[in-house]
Protein backbone atom coordinates (compact mmCIF):
# COMPACT_ATOMS: atom_id res chain seq x y z
CA UNK A 1 0.00 0.00 0.00
CA UNK A 2 1.44 3.33 -0.97
CA UNK A 3 0.53 6.59 0.77
CA UNK A 4 1.14 10.13 -0.39
CA UNK A 5 0.67 13.37 1.50
CA UNK A 6 -2.31 15.70 1.55
CA UNK A 7 -3.30 19.05 2.99
CA UNK A 8 -6.64 20.78 3.08
CA UNK A 9 -8.53 23.67 4.72
CA UNK A 10 -11.95 25.38 4.29
CA UNK A 11 -14.86 27.54 5.69
CA UNK A 12 -18.72 26.87 6.03
CA UNK A 13 -22.00 26.36 8.14
CA UNK A 14 -24.68 24.07 9.27
CA UNK A 15 -27.74 24.05 11.41
CA UNK A 16 -27.35 20.43 12.41
CA UNK A 17 -25.23 17.70 10.84
CA UNK A 18 -26.64 16.88 7.45
CA UNK A 19 -24.92 18.24 4.34
CA UNK A 20 -24.39 15.48 1.86
CA UNK A 21 -21.31 13.85 0.47
CA UNK A 22 -22.46 12.04 -2.65
CA UNK A 23 -21.09 8.66 -3.57
CA UNK A 24 -19.43 8.65 -6.95
CA UNK A 25 -21.12 6.67 -9.69
CA UNK A 26 -18.09 6.58 -11.96
CA UNK A 27 -14.97 4.45 -11.81
CA UNK A 28 -12.85 7.26 -10.40
CA UNK A 29 -14.12 6.84 -6.84
CA UNK A 30 -15.48 9.38 -4.41
CA UNK A 31 -16.11 9.95 -0.74
CA UNK A 32 -17.07 7.06 1.51
CA UNK A 33 -18.88 9.44 3.90
CA UNK A 34 -22.54 10.43 3.59
CA UNK A 35 -24.54 12.90 5.67
CA UNK A 36 -21.60 14.52 7.42
CA UNK A 37 -19.76 16.86 5.14
CA UNK A 38 -19.29 19.31 7.99
CA UNK A 39 -18.57 17.55 11.27
CA UNK A 40 -17.54 19.42 14.37
CA UNK A 41 -16.91 18.07 17.88
CA UNK A 42 -19.56 17.03 20.41
CA UNK A 43 -19.64 17.92 24.09
CA UNK A 44 -18.07 15.51 26.58
CA UNK A 45 -20.23 12.38 27.03
CA UNK A 46 -22.61 13.61 24.34
CA UNK A 47 -23.68 11.03 21.77
CA UNK A 48 -25.13 11.43 18.29
CA UNK A 49 -26.89 8.86 16.13
CA UNK A 50 -27.24 9.92 12.49
CA UNK A 51 -29.03 7.75 9.92
CA UNK A 52 -29.24 8.71 6.25
CA UNK A 53 -30.68 7.35 3.06
CA UNK A 54 -29.19 8.54 -0.22
CA UNK A 55 -30.57 8.03 -3.72
CA UNK A 56 -28.40 8.47 -6.82
CA UNK A 57 -29.62 8.05 -10.37
CA UNK A 58 -28.09 9.19 -13.63
CA UNK A 59 -28.49 8.78 -17.37
CA UNK A 60 -26.18 11.73 -18.13
CA UNK A 61 -22.86 10.97 -19.86
CA UNK A 62 -19.97 13.33 -20.45
CA UNK A 63 -16.83 13.75 -22.48
CA UNK A 64 -14.81 16.41 -20.75
CA UNK A 65 -17.17 19.28 -19.89
CA UNK A 66 -19.78 18.36 -22.54
CA UNK A 67 -22.82 16.18 -22.08
CA UNK A 68 -23.03 13.77 -25.02
CA UNK A 69 -25.49 11.24 -26.45
CA UNK A 70 -22.79 8.57 -26.63
CA UNK A 71 -22.97 6.34 -23.57
CA UNK A 72 -21.03 3.42 -22.16
CA UNK A 73 -24.15 1.92 -20.53
CA UNK A 74 -27.76 3.06 -20.10
CA UNK A 75 -28.13 4.04 -16.45
CA UNK A 76 -26.55 3.94 -13.00
CA UNK A 77 -28.62 3.80 -9.80
CA UNK A 78 -27.75 3.53 -6.10
CA UNK A 79 -29.86 3.23 -2.92
CA UNK A 80 -27.57 3.67 0.06
CA UNK A 81 -28.24 3.61 3.80
CA UNK A 82 -25.63 5.18 6.07
CA UNK A 83 -25.26 5.17 9.86
CA UNK A 84 -22.95 7.27 12.02
CA UNK A 85 -22.46 6.81 15.77
CA UNK A 86 -20.45 9.62 17.37
CA UNK A 87 -19.38 10.02 21.02
CA UNK A 88 -17.75 12.95 22.80
CA UNK A 89 -14.80 11.29 24.54
CA UNK A 90 -13.79 14.68 26.00
CA UNK A 91 -14.98 18.23 25.40
CA UNK A 92 -12.37 18.47 22.61
CA UNK A 93 -12.28 14.91 21.18
CA UNK A 94 -15.08 13.11 19.35
CA UNK A 95 -14.86 9.58 17.96
CA UNK A 96 -17.29 8.26 15.36
CA UNK A 97 -17.85 4.90 13.72
CA UNK A 98 -19.58 5.06 10.34
CA UNK A 99 -20.72 2.47 7.84
CA UNK A 100 -23.12 2.06 4.96
CA UNK A 101 -25.24 -0.61 3.31
CA UNK A 102 -26.20 -0.63 -0.37
CA UNK A 103 -29.80 -1.71 -0.77
CA UNK A 104 -29.14 -1.51 -4.50
CA UNK A 105 -26.20 -0.63 -6.71
CA UNK A 106 -27.01 -1.16 -10.36
CA UNK A 107 -25.58 -0.48 -13.81
CA UNK A 108 -27.98 -1.06 -16.71
CA UNK A 109 -26.32 -2.25 -19.94
CA UNK A 110 -26.72 -0.61 -23.33
CA UNK A 111 -30.27 -1.02 -24.69
CA UNK A 112 -31.13 -2.65 -21.35
CA UNK A 113 -29.15 -5.73 -22.30
CA UNK A 114 -29.50 -8.19 -19.36
CA UNK A 115 -26.11 -9.73 -20.19
CA UNK A 116 -24.38 -6.42 -19.42
CA UNK A 117 -26.65 -5.31 -16.57
CA UNK A 118 -24.99 -5.68 -13.17
CA UNK A 119 -26.28 -5.19 -9.65
CA UNK A 120 -25.03 -5.69 -6.11
CA UNK A 121 -26.23 -5.39 -2.53
CA UNK A 122 -24.39 -5.38 0.79
CA UNK A 123 -22.12 -3.49 3.17
CA UNK A 124 -19.68 -0.91 1.84
CA UNK A 125 -16.93 0.38 4.16
CA UNK A 126 -16.28 0.97 7.86
CA UNK A 127 -14.92 4.43 8.74
CA UNK A 128 -13.17 5.11 12.05
CA UNK A 129 -13.13 8.88 12.41
CA UNK A 130 -11.72 10.83 15.41
CA UNK A 131 -12.04 14.65 15.35
CA UNK A 132 -10.37 17.16 17.65
CA UNK A 133 -11.25 20.76 18.50
CA UNK A 134 -8.21 23.01 18.15
CA UNK A 135 -10.28 26.11 18.92
CA UNK A 136 -13.62 26.74 20.59
CA UNK A 137 -14.45 30.25 21.70
CA UNK A 138 -17.61 32.13 22.56
CA UNK A 139 -18.75 35.55 23.76
CA UNK A 140 -22.03 37.43 23.92
CA UNK A 141 -22.08 38.06 20.17
CA UNK A 142 -20.52 35.03 18.44
CA UNK A 143 -19.22 31.49 18.75
CA UNK A 144 -16.26 30.00 16.89
CA UNK A 145 -14.97 26.48 16.36
CA UNK A 146 -12.13 24.92 14.38
CA UNK A 147 -11.86 21.13 14.29
CA UNK A 148 -9.59 18.72 12.44
CA UNK A 149 -9.83 14.97 11.96
CA UNK A 150 -7.94 12.03 10.52
CA UNK A 151 -10.02 8.98 9.69
CA UNK A 152 -9.31 5.46 8.49
CA UNK A 153 -11.47 3.53 6.04
CA UNK A 154 -11.63 -0.28 6.24
CA UNK A 155 -13.19 -2.08 3.22
CA UNK A 156 -16.01 -4.44 4.15
CA UNK A 157 -17.77 -5.05 0.85
CA UNK A 158 -16.61 -6.86 -2.26
CA UNK A 159 -14.22 -5.20 -4.73
CA UNK A 160 -13.83 -8.03 -7.29
CA UNK A 161 -17.28 -9.63 -7.34
CA UNK A 162 -18.32 -11.32 -10.59
CA UNK A 163 -21.52 -12.41 -12.30
CA UNK A 164 -22.19 -15.47 -14.43
CA UNK A 165 -23.67 -15.55 -17.95
CA UNK A 166 -24.75 -18.79 -19.60
CA UNK A 167 -23.49 -19.31 -23.16
CA UNK A 168 -26.67 -20.37 -25.04
CA UNK A 169 -25.06 -22.95 -27.34
CA UNK A 170 -22.75 -24.81 -24.99
CA UNK A 171 -24.65 -24.13 -21.79
CA UNK A 172 -21.35 -23.22 -20.12
CA UNK A 173 -21.33 -20.39 -17.56
CA UNK A 174 -18.81 -17.62 -18.08
CA UNK A 175 -18.00 -15.32 -15.15
CA UNK A 176 -17.32 -11.64 -15.74
CA UNK A 177 -16.03 -9.22 -13.10
CA UNK A 178 -18.63 -6.58 -12.34
CA UNK A 179 -17.80 -2.97 -13.28
CA UNK A 180 -16.07 -0.80 -10.70
CA UNK A 181 -19.29 1.23 -10.40
CA UNK A 182 -21.15 -1.76 -9.01
CA UNK A 183 -18.53 -3.10 -6.61
CA UNK A 184 -19.47 -2.41 -2.96
CA UNK A 185 -16.00 -1.14 -2.06
CA UNK A 186 -12.74 -0.12 -3.68
CA UNK A 187 -11.05 -2.90 -1.68
CA UNK A 188 -8.40 -0.47 -0.39
CA UNK A 189 -7.60 1.04 2.99
CA UNK A 190 -7.87 4.84 2.80
CA UNK A 191 -6.90 7.80 4.98
CA UNK A 192 -9.36 10.66 5.47
CA UNK A 193 -8.20 14.19 6.33
CA UNK A 194 -10.93 16.52 7.54
CA UNK A 195 -11.11 20.20 8.52
CA UNK A 196 -14.09 22.14 9.84
CA UNK A 197 -14.58 25.81 10.72
CA UNK A 198 -17.68 27.41 12.20
CA UNK A 199 -18.63 30.98 13.04
CA UNK A 200 -22.04 31.65 14.57
CA UNK A 201 -23.74 35.01 15.05
CA UNK A 202 -25.69 34.48 18.27
CA UNK A 203 -28.08 37.42 17.97
CA UNK A 204 -29.13 36.82 14.37
CA UNK A 205 -28.79 33.02 14.69
CA UNK A 206 -26.97 32.95 11.36
CA UNK A 207 -24.16 30.39 11.00
CA UNK A 208 -21.24 30.18 8.61
CA UNK A 209 -19.26 27.01 8.09
CA UNK A 210 -16.41 25.76 5.98
CA UNK A 211 -15.45 22.14 5.62
CA UNK A 212 -12.84 20.31 3.65
CA UNK A 213 -11.92 16.72 3.05
CA UNK A 214 -9.06 14.87 1.38
CA UNK A 215 -9.27 11.10 1.02
CA UNK A 216 -5.94 9.46 0.29
CA UNK A 217 -6.74 6.22 -1.52
CA UNK A 218 -4.67 3.07 -1.10
CA UNK A 219 -3.89 0.24 -3.52
CA UNK A 220 -6.32 -2.67 -3.64
CA UNK A 221 -5.44 -6.35 -4.27
CA UNK A 222 -6.34 -5.90 -7.96
CA UNK A 223 -3.38 -3.56 -8.39
CA UNK A 224 -5.64 -0.52 -8.68
CA UNK A 225 -5.53 2.79 -6.85
CA UNK A 226 -8.76 4.72 -7.29
CA UNK A 227 -8.12 8.44 -7.54
CA UNK A 228 -7.74 10.59 -4.42
CA UNK A 229 -10.85 12.57 -3.50
CA UNK A 230 -10.84 16.24 -2.47
CA UNK A 231 -13.73 18.56 -1.63
CA UNK A 232 -14.16 22.02 -0.16
CA UNK A 233 -17.52 23.45 0.85
CA UNK A 234 -19.05 26.67 2.13
CA UNK A 235 -22.33 26.73 4.04
CA UNK A 236 -24.77 29.28 5.35
CA UNK A 237 -27.66 28.34 7.62
CA UNK A 238 -30.38 30.06 9.56
CA UNK A 239 -33.43 28.90 11.53
CA UNK A 240 -36.90 29.93 10.38
CA UNK A 241 -39.07 30.01 13.46
CA UNK A 242 -38.43 27.55 16.29
CA UNK A 243 -38.50 24.29 14.32
CA UNK A 244 -37.37 24.78 10.73
CA UNK A 245 -33.85 25.50 9.49
CA UNK A 246 -32.52 26.17 6.02
CA UNK A 247 -28.96 25.50 4.88
CA UNK A 248 -27.37 26.33 1.52
CA UNK A 249 -24.10 24.70 0.54
CA UNK A 250 -21.70 25.29 -2.33
CA UNK A 251 -19.26 22.41 -2.83
CA UNK A 252 -16.39 21.76 -5.22
CA UNK A 253 -15.13 18.19 -5.72
CA UNK A 254 -12.11 16.75 -7.50
CA UNK A 255 -11.29 13.08 -8.06
CA UNK A 256 -8.00 12.10 -9.64
CA UNK A 257 -7.85 9.33 -12.30
CA UNK A 258 -7.43 5.69 -11.33
CA UNK A 259 -3.90 4.29 -11.43
CA UNK A 260 -3.04 0.68 -12.29
CA UNK A 261 0.21 -1.11 -11.55
CA UNK A 262 2.40 -1.56 -14.62
CA UNK A 263 2.75 -5.26 -13.83
CA UNK A 264 -1.03 -5.58 -14.13
CA UNK A 265 -1.13 -3.64 -17.39
CA UNK A 266 1.36 -6.11 -18.91
CA UNK A 267 -1.51 -8.61 -19.05
CA UNK A 268 -3.92 -6.18 -20.76
CA UNK A 269 -6.36 -3.48 -19.83
CA UNK A 270 -9.18 -3.85 -17.26
CA UNK A 271 -12.11 -5.53 -18.96
CA UNK A 272 -14.91 -3.29 -17.68
CA UNK A 273 -13.57 0.29 -17.82
CA UNK A 274 -10.89 2.56 -19.21
CA UNK A 275 -8.59 4.14 -16.57
CA UNK A 276 -8.48 7.28 -18.74
CA UNK A 277 -12.25 7.66 -18.24
CA UNK A 278 -12.01 8.04 -14.46
CA UNK A 279 -11.71 11.17 -12.35
CA UNK A 280 -13.65 14.40 -12.52
CA UNK A 281 -14.16 18.00 -11.37
CA UNK A 282 -17.64 19.05 -10.17
CA UNK A 283 -19.35 22.05 -8.61
CA UNK A 284 -22.61 21.58 -6.66
CA UNK A 285 -25.25 23.73 -5.04
CA UNK A 286 -26.99 21.84 -2.24
CA UNK A 287 -30.09 23.26 -0.51
CA UNK A 288 -31.22 21.56 2.68
CA UNK A 289 -34.24 21.85 4.95
CA UNK A 290 -34.30 20.50 8.49
CA UNK A 291 -36.95 20.27 11.19
CA UNK A 292 -35.83 20.01 14.82
CA UNK A 293 -37.97 19.04 17.78
CA UNK A 294 -36.13 18.60 21.03
CA UNK A 295 -33.12 16.42 20.36
CA UNK A 296 -34.40 15.04 17.05
CA UNK A 297 -33.65 16.56 13.66
CA UNK A 298 -35.11 15.36 10.34
CA UNK A 299 -33.50 16.72 7.20
CA UNK A 300 -33.64 16.47 3.42
CA UNK A 301 -31.24 17.79 0.78
CA UNK A 302 -30.52 17.51 -2.93
CA UNK A 303 -27.44 18.12 -5.07
CA UNK A 304 -27.82 20.47 -8.03
CA UNK A 305 -24.80 20.10 -10.36
CA UNK A 306 -23.63 23.48 -11.64
CA UNK A 307 -20.52 22.29 -13.50
CA UNK A 308 -19.04 18.91 -14.42
CA UNK A 309 -15.87 17.95 -16.22
CA UNK A 310 -15.57 14.17 -16.57
CA UNK A 311 -12.39 12.56 -17.86
CA UNK A 312 -13.12 10.33 -20.85
CA UNK A 313 -11.48 8.05 -23.39
CA UNK A 314 -11.89 8.04 -27.17
CA UNK A 315 -14.51 5.29 -27.13
CA UNK A 316 -15.65 5.50 -23.49
CA UNK A 317 -17.77 8.19 -21.84
CA UNK A 318 -18.24 8.63 -18.12
CA UNK A 319 -21.49 8.97 -16.18
CA UNK A 320 -21.91 12.32 -14.46
CA UNK A 321 -24.15 13.47 -11.62
CA UNK A 322 -27.83 14.01 -12.40
CA UNK A 323 -30.18 13.14 -9.51
CA UNK A 324 -28.88 12.95 -5.92
CA UNK A 325 -31.10 13.30 -2.85
CA UNK A 326 -30.57 12.51 0.83
CA UNK A 327 -32.98 12.25 3.75
CA UNK A 328 -31.93 11.56 7.30
CA UNK A 329 -32.58 11.61 11.03
CA UNK A 330 -30.24 12.85 13.73
CA UNK A 331 -30.58 12.34 17.49
CA UNK A 332 -28.31 13.78 20.16
CA UNK A 333 -28.32 12.96 23.86
CA UNK A 334 -25.98 13.15 26.83
CA UNK A 335 -24.75 10.07 28.69
CA UNK A 336 -23.79 12.19 31.70
CA UNK A 337 -23.86 15.86 32.48
CA UNK A 338 -20.33 17.20 32.16
CA UNK A 339 -18.87 20.40 33.46
CA UNK A 340 -19.35 23.39 31.18
CA UNK A 341 -16.15 24.26 29.28
CA UNK A 342 -17.36 27.89 29.37
CA UNK A 343 -17.86 29.95 32.53
CA UNK A 344 -21.54 30.42 33.34
CA UNK A 345 -22.94 33.70 34.52
CA UNK A 346 -25.89 33.82 36.90
CA UNK A 347 -28.95 35.20 35.18
CA UNK A 348 -27.82 34.25 31.64
CA UNK A 349 -29.36 31.49 29.53
CA UNK A 350 -27.22 28.59 28.23
CA UNK A 351 -27.76 25.55 26.04
CA UNK A 352 -27.20 22.37 28.09
CA UNK A 353 -25.62 20.70 25.03
CA UNK A 354 -23.71 23.68 23.65
CA UNK A 355 -22.87 26.04 26.53
CA UNK A 356 -21.04 28.35 24.14
CA UNK A 357 -24.55 29.23 22.92
CA UNK A 358 -25.80 31.72 25.51
CA UNK A 359 -28.11 34.70 25.73
CA UNK A 360 -29.40 37.29 28.17
CA UNK A 361 -32.99 36.20 27.46
CA UNK A 362 -34.89 32.93 26.90
CA UNK A 363 -34.59 31.33 23.48
CA UNK A 364 -33.38 28.24 21.62
CA UNK A 365 -29.91 26.99 20.69
CA UNK A 366 -28.97 27.82 17.11
CA UNK A 367 -27.15 24.47 16.82
CA UNK A 368 -29.47 21.89 18.38
CA UNK A 369 -32.68 23.96 18.88
CA UNK A 370 -32.99 22.95 22.54
CA UNK A 371 -34.42 25.58 24.90
CA UNK A 372 -31.80 27.64 26.69
CA UNK A 373 -31.59 27.08 30.47
CA UNK A 374 -31.14 29.76 33.10
CA UNK A 375 -27.81 29.63 34.95
CA UNK A 376 -28.36 29.84 38.72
Amino acid sequence: MAWGTAVLLVLSTLLRPAPVRAQCCAGGGGSCIVGGAAQGVLQEKEMEVNANFQYIGTEAFYKGGRRVDERSFDRFESHYGYLRLAYGVTSHLTLSLESGYYLLKKEVGLDKDPATTYRSQGFGDLVIFPRYDVLRRSNNRSSNEIAIGIGYKVPLGSYNDSTGNVEPFSGETFYVTKPTNVQLSSGAHDLIFHAFLHHGFLRSKFNLFASGQYILKGWNPNGERLGDFMSVALYGSRPIGRLVGVTLQVRYEVVKPTRILESVLLFGRPSNYFPEATGYRKLFLTPQVSVTKGRFTVFASADVPLYQHMNSAEHYTQAGSQHTATVGLSYRFSLGRSAFPFPTVKGRYYCPMHPEENSDKPGSCSKCKMDLELAK
